[in-house]
């Protein structure tokens, strides 16, 4: 006599091995949220301590927006950082000679805050000369 599985045996092993995977799949995408999310502060505070340090110099913050931070790459940052999901977010930059504020969109969450025109919805991590805001 051959001792086979019964349907319902067959059935409950796949649904283990299909509630396992989902909960896998879930668990990494929260895991590459999280390290996306910390990529980003990160890199602004990069840009803010390249921002302190060219202000430290110059006695003044470079105005305007993220494209007029290039000024920085020649002395005070390698480059400047681009978001690590680029196809769907952008880093902000709103500057004035004594103030500025620079901004991301974090994946997992945060405060609603202003950089710079066409961030009023996107950003929810900013940074200023005294740090998070």
């Amino acid at each position: 006599m051959k001792k086979t599985f019964t349907l319902i045996e067959i059935l409950v092993v796949t649904t283990i091995i299909v509630l396992l995977t989902s909960a896998a799949a879930v668990s990494y995408s929260q895991f590459s949220k999280s390290s996306r999310d910390a990529r980003r502060k990160i890199d602004l505070e990069q840009v803010r301590a390249a921002l302190e340090m060219y202000r430290s110099n110059n006695n003044t913050y470079p105005v305007g927006n993220w494209s007029n931070l290039s000024v920085l790459t020649t002395t005070y940052i390698q480059s400047l950082p681009t978001d690590p999901k680029s196809t769907s977010y952008k880093y902000y930059y709103s500057g004035t000679a004594n103030d500025y504020t620079i901004g991301s969109y974090l994946e997992s969450g945060g405060t609603s805050c202003v950089a710079a025109p066409g961030c009023t919805v996107n950003c929810n991590y900013c940074l200023g000369p005294y740090g998070q805001q």
